[in-house]
Formats: structure tokens, C-alpha cells, sequence
């Protein structure tokens, strides 16, 4: 008789199903780990094969048999079905979406896993000769046409995802008439491999050889380690010896990073560093980078994997260590569909291999250090910054009764202009981009919000446009108030645009850059100004978080903080803890070489508690007394958490909806759980729909999760199951 494959499908369906192999299907090609093709209600799916068992869950003549086996070899080892498992069971996720989420796109969508040349554009004979003149009406297909006749051999996805102008519709066009062609051109051979000449390492510090010896007597076995090491005191040069001495047992590194703008100067250093291939993994790229990228770190081609969070997954062929670098950045916590933290993932994979994981922070999280207090991580310190570099001097500048010129006080707008005399160069950091985040009428008090969300449209004066920066819609700025028609409005607040405009008109011969994403929108973008203010292009950098971390500006000796308050109160209780992981890693952007640097923190509350504690004693004294705070008040780490979400476009339904959650919950619950809630979300109306929350929490996760295991199969039968869309946030790291 056929056997039965124990398939999963990517669909929100948290059982697997049961298919039949094709009677002339070889057996040697049934092995889990492959992709199939198979019937699924009306149409096709591409679904996972988990197991193959002799017994269907239901009868069998019910059961249908699959359209096609995609894979002669299995794409996913056993160790890796392990730990999706793992993930979909503590997670509570549908493991069809559990495992999608291990594969690239283009492998989701049934492609054939080969490595793929890049997507090219090259004109044809027509293309040639055509008439730029008959396209007066497409002037981007004329402009790609003169582009491409300036490459007669062709211009690859890469090189044309770096123009300002979208020009794949354009290539469309062109296509359909006959005048180019778009084809995969094959892979140089060493187009993945660095190459190049290698920089030698550098001489190591007391401190990071004690990091690297100790890590590096661990190589064959798990042991979870905490490396936190101040900002500039060396931690990339640590991981680096690290994975030299990884490479030389022949085995393979995973390198994960919370951020894409840190990729690209991250792989810029390893592949000055190591003639060995590298693979890079993030959503910056195109579909085939990314699947070739995949591919040639399973297969094991590559032995270095640069990635971002989803590269969590990749298959390893011969792991032996993982990093996980600013390991506090909630970046590393997906916060749609499948919710998963990949540093969470990545400990548990390398206790699954049996390997080293290295978490790397200047500001690590409270839970890591809950954790090395405990002895389940090894805590490994790394206190003086690397060469002559000293640590910056923290002022709290108290801003109250002082006269502001957009957010600039006298006493910083001062020390700016000594700093720019010097010939050193000034990093601004405000959290906040656009011009202005409300636009208030002077006469009545109207404010310009949001129909769809219960936020204010943001101004960003360079397109004369109000958005929202929840929902993306965005109108015009009207000229009149819509209340009184008063001509009053103004704007209210700061944001990068606002600062920038001052800036200009304090400094009119400082050279300015301006960093956030509205300024930083195409690929290269950042690499370009960082790459100007490396070679001091630029006096005066102001940013957002895009400059928070992870980047070595040299010539940066004065860092000023606009805005330090905005964390201090919040309805989130991590919003002091990120207020202070932000403050230290923009502080340590000054003074990183020979040159001393300061910081100047503008508040207007300078006695905080855990704000002078930060200032005064550093981050570690921050963190032991926030941690006291959430020991007394029985929060994470001190408990666990879990978040039920709902959310309809009628605001009774969610509300309805978890009331019966709660019920359930409580009818069901073998330990005492607090059950908190439902509330309306922080954000009730987003994007038109009504949201609304329910909070699981419980000093151990075996009750959680024995209750979890009981409702969530019970949730589709609830009465208004579907009239809402819900998730659950397994120890969530944003309550908004």
C-alpha cells in the first residue's frame, strides 16, 4: 500500500495532514526534510514533509495523493525539524508557518533549491535602435533604455537597485514591446567568496584574550556565554579571532545582527578580514541573494553566515559556534505572524548542536543578566575601551526655564561651536523623524490626526504632507484649520526635519547630514554617508536610532542628546530600560579614538532615580537597580509573560472575543495565573481596526504553557473566533 506522508502546509492550521505517495514514487526519495507539491482545498500548496507512517489519521480512502516531490534530497536535516518543533511548540505556532519561515521566498514558493544567477536586464537589437523620441510619454522606460545602451552587455538587479527611481515596471514595459530581455546571467564562480587581501588581527587587550580563551575552551559543547563588553572596548575584534579559530577545525559560524544598515559594515570588515566565502541573509536583498545565500551555507560552500534575525533557521552543514551581536536589541523579537525571538532560537539551537553561543552588548538585556546571575550564561566583561581610547564624559544638562531653538540649548548649541572649531565632528541623536509630530491650530486647539488611527499625523515639511506613522497614510498639509478655519496652524513637537532646519541656521558653513528613513531610502544610502563622515565630509550628523550603534566614527567627539525624557514615562515598563541601552550606545559613538569625547544629555528631570544611577555609576548600577524594580513588582525576568492579542474592525468583537478567552482561561487553569485584562491596546484603533489584549503571567512557564496547550486548540470554536484576528506573543517584548 502507499505510504502515508505526514505533511505541513503554511497555512494558520496547527495540525499536519495526511497525503499519499504516488505508487511509482522510489522510496529513496521519501525522506523529511523535502518539499512536496500537493492538493489543498481548491488549489495547489507547497507543504513539508514531517514523517511517513504506515497509518493515516483518517480513513484512507479520503486521502489524496501528492502533485509532485520537489526536492531529491532533504532541504532540512533532522536537527532542524527538531527545533522548528521545538519552536512551533513553545511558541504556539502553526508549524506549517514555523517551518516557511526557514526558507527563503523563492523556496516557499516551490522554486528549485539551485543557485540562481542574478535577474539582468540587456537590449535587444529593436531596443538598440529604437527612437528615444517615441517614449516622450514613459520617461523612465527612455531613461532605463540610455542607461542599458551604456551597458551593452547588461546591468544586473544589484546595480539597478541602487538608481532613485523604481525601474522594474519601466523593464516590464520595455520587455512586452521587444526591446530588452530579462534573464538569470549565471554567477561568476567567486562572486560569493571575500577574496582580497586580509587585514591582519589585531593585538589583544587582558581582557579580550580572557574572552577568547575562555570561549574557545568551550568549541565542541554548549555553554551560553554573555560577553559584555563597554562601547569601543573591542567585542567585534573578539568575535573575530573567535571565528578564525572556528574556520580553522573547519567548521561553521552563524553571525547574527539585530539591524540591515549594521550588515553591510559588519560584511565589510569580515571580508577584509577573511578570504574565507561568507553568506549574507536579510531582507535588504533581492529574493535570489537570499537564496543563494541559503543554499550555500547548507550546503556548506560558505563558512561564514552573516545575518539578521530570520537567518536564525538556515541549516548549518558543519556548525560550530554562534554569535549573536547587541543581543538586547528587540529587533531579534518578530513581532508579526510567527512571534519568535531569535536570540532565544539561537540558544536553544546551540544547545541542540552542542555548540558555543556567544551574546555580545555593551547594554545587555535584563533578562541576560537575570540570566548570568543565575550561572545559565557565562559572564564575561570587557571594561576598558581597545587601544587609547578613553571613556566619554555624561553631562545631564538640565534644560528647564532655559529658551530652546528647536530642542538646541544655549549651553549645547555652545559646545557645538567649540567642537566644529576644533576641526571634530558632532553626532545629534532624536529618536523622532519628520518635521514636526503634530500640527495644532493656534486659535481653537484642533489637531491634525489620523481617521484610521488614534495617533497624530506626523508633519514632514520637504513634501508639504502629514503622515501617519502607523497606518502610512498620508493627505496634504491643509492651509486652514479644518475646525475653525482659522489660518493658525502650527507645528508642535520636534523631529529630525525641524532640527536640521536649525541647525542650518546656527551653522551655516558646517557641512550636515541628516540620518533617518525618510533621508536614508535606497540601497548604498547609508553606506555613502558613513563612508562621508568616516572621511570627514561632515561637521554635523544628526540621526535617529539608525545611528545608535554598531558604527566607529573617529573623528566624533561631542554626541548630544536632544531628547532623553521620552523614555522615562510610558505605559511599556521596558521604555526605561531601551531609553538607557539607547543613551549608552549613542554616548559611545564619541571619543572612540585618541581624542576625548563628551556627551550632553538635555532633560528636564535630572534628579530620576534610575537616570542618575545611569549617568553617574554606568549602565551595570542602572541595571541592578531596575531590576529591584521588576523583582518588587513581579515582572519579567522575575515572571513570564504572554500576550493575546485581538483585533476587528467592530470594536465589540475583540472585546468579546478575549472576555471569552478569559473565561476558558480561567475555567482551565491548573495553577494560579494572573489573567490581566481584556484593555483596550496602548493604540485602541490602528489602521481602522480596534484593538484589544489579554496578559497571560506567571512566575514559572510550565503553567503558562500547560494552559496555553489547553485553550489555544479551543480558540477557532469560540463564539467570536471569526469576527477577530488574533496572535499570541510568547514572552513579548512590546505591549503597545
Amino acid at each position: 500500500m502507499p505510504q502515508v506522508l505526514k505533511v505541513a502546509v503554511a497555512a494558520p492550521i496547527r495540525h499536519t495532514f495526511d497525503y499519499l505517495a504516488a505508487q511509482d514514487t522510489p522510496s529513496g526519495l521519501l525522506n523529511p526534510g523535502i518539499r512536496l507539491s500537493v492538493p489543498f482545498g481548491r488549489g495547489t500548496r507547497i507543504a513539508y514533509l514531517l514523517e511517513i507512517s504506515d497509518v493515516p489519521d483518517v480513513d484512507r480512502s479520503r486521502l489524496k495523493c501528492v502533485h509532485e516531490i520537489l526536492d531529491e534530497r532533504p532541504l532540512l536535516s533532522s536537527a532542524d525539524l527538531e527545533l522548528l518543533r521545538w519552536a512551533s511548540h513553545y511558541y504556539h505556532h502553526p508549524i506549517g508557518e514555523v517551518i516557511s519561515t526557514a526558507f527563503p521566498v523563492l523556496l516557499r514558493q516551490g522554486k528549485p533549491a539551485v543557485i540562481k544567477g542574478e535577474t539582468t536586464l540587456r537590449l535587444t537589437e529593436q531596443g538598440k535602435w529604437i527612437e528615444l523620441d517615441l517614449l516622450w510619454r514613459a520617461p523612465r522606460q527612455a531613461a532605463l533604455l540610455t542607461l542599458l545602451r551604456a551597458h551593452p552587455k547588461g546591468l544586473g538587479s544589484s546595480r539597478l537597485s541602487e538608481l532613485d527611481w523604481d525601474w522594474r515596471a519601466g523593464a516590464r514595459r520595455l520587455a512586452e514591446k521587444g526591446c530588452l530581455e530579462i534573464f538569470d546571467a549565471p554567477p561568476p564562480p567567486d562572486s560569493w567568496a571575500s577574496g582580497g587581501h586580509t587585514v591582519a588581527p589585531f593585538s589583544l587587550n587582558a581582557d579580550q584574550r580572557a574572552a577568547v580563551e575562555t570561549v574557545s575552551a568551550a568549541f565542541g559543547r554548549f555553554t551560553t556565554f554573555l560577553l559584555e563588553g563597554v562601547t569601543g572596548s573591542g567585542k567585534t575584534e573578539v568575535y573575530m579571532q573567535l571565528i578564525r579559530k572556528i574556520l580553522e577545525r573547519g567548521e561553521q559560524v552563524m553571525v547574527l545582527l539585530p539591524e540591515i544598515a549594521l550588515t553591510p559594515q559588519i560584511e565589510g570588515r569580515f571580508r577584509t578580514r577573511f578570504p574565507e566565502p561568507i553568506a549574507v541573509f536579510h531582507s535588504g536583498l533581492s529574493e535570489a541573494e537570499r537564496l543563494n545565500g541559503w543554499l550555500r551555507i547548507r550546503q556548506g560552500e560558505a563558512s561564514i553566515l552573516l545575518g539578521t534575525r530570520s537567518a536564525v533557521f538556515i541549516p548549518l552543514q558543519k556548525p560550530g559556534l554562534i554569535i549573536l551581536d547587541e543581543e538586547h536589541d528587540a529587533s531579534f523579537k518578530q513581532q508579526e505572524g510567527f512571534r519568535f525571538s531569535a536570540r532565544d532560537i539561537a540558544i536553544v539551537r546551540g544547545r541542540q548542536l552542542g555548540i558555543p553561543v556567544l551574546l555580545g552588548s555593551a547594554t545587555p538585556s535584563l533578562e541576560s543578566l537575570s540570566n548570568a546571575q543565575k550561572d545559565r550564561y557565562r559572564h564575561l566583561h570587557l571594561p576598558e575601551r581597545a587601544g587609547t581610547a578613553s571613556h566619554p564624559r555624561l553631562q545631564l544638562l538640565d534644560i528647564r526655564n532655559q529658551k530652546l531653538s528647536e530642542g538646541l540649548s544655549p549651553p549645547l548649541l555652545a559646545a557645538m561651536k567649540q567642537t566644529l572649531e576644533r576641526k571634530e565632528q558632532v553626532l545629534l541623536f532624536l529618536n523622532r523623524r519628520g518635521f514636526a509630530p503634530t500640527l495644532i491650530c493656534h486659535a481653537c486647539g484642533w489637531v491634525a490626526q489620523c481617521q484610521r488611527c488614534d495617533a497624530n499625523l506626523v508633519i514632514h515639511s520637504a513634501d508639504h504632507r502629514l503622515r501617519c506613522h502607523h497606518c502610512g497614510h498620508q493627505q496634504n498639509i491643509p492651509d486652514s484649520c479644518s475646525g475653525c478655519q482659522a489660518l493658525a496652524l502650527r507645528p508642535l513637537g520636534l523631529g529630525t526635519e525641524r532640527v536640521e532646519q536649525a541647525l542650518e541656521s546656527h551653522f551655516p558653513d558646517a557641512r550636515l547630514a541628516r540620518v533617518d528613513r525618510d533621508s536614508i531610502k535606497h540601497k548604498g544610502d547609508l553606506e555613502r554617508v558613513l563612508t562621508e563622515i568616516q572621511s570627514g565630509g561632515i561637521d554635523i550628523l544628526l540621526g535617529t536610532q539608525l545611528l545608535a550603534k554598531g558604527h566607529h566614527f573617529p573623528e566624533v567627539t561631542l554626541v548630544g542628546i536632544l531628547d532623553v525624557d521620552s523614555g522615562l514615562f510610558s505605559t511599556d515598563f521596558r521604555s526605561i530600560e531601551r531609553m538607557a541601552q539607547i543613551i549608552v550606545q549613542v554616548a559611545g559613538r564619541a571619543g572612540r579614538e585618541e581624542k576625548s569625547g563628551a556627551v550632553i544629555l538635555q532633560t528636564r528631570h535630572p534628579q530620576h532615580p534610575l537616570l542618575c544611577a545611569l549617568i553617574r555609576e554606568g549602565y551595570d548600577a542602572f541595571a541592578v537597580n531596575a531590576l529591584a524594580e521588576r523583582r518588587a513588582a513581579r515582572l519579567p525576568p522575575f515572571s513570564h509573560q504572554v500576550l493575546l492579542r485581538a483585533h476587528a474592525a467592530d470594536e465589540a468583537a475583540p472585546r468579546r472575543f478575549l472576555t471569552e478567552v478569559c473565561l476558558l482561561a480561567r475555567q482551565s487553569a491548573m495553577a494560579p495565573i494572573d489573567i490581566l485584562g481584556p484593555v483596550p491596546a496602548p493604540m485602541t484603533r490602528r489602521a481602522g481596526r480596534y484593538r484589544f489584549q489579554l496578559l497571560f503571567q506567571c512566575p514559572r512557564r510550565e503553567p503558562l504553557h500547560a494552559l496555553l496547550g489547553t485553550i489555544v486548540p479551543q480558540l477557532h470554536r469560540l463564539p467570536d473566533s471569526r469576527r477577530v484576528r488574533w496572535s499570541l506573543d510568547v514572552d513579548p517584548v512590546d505591549l503597545y
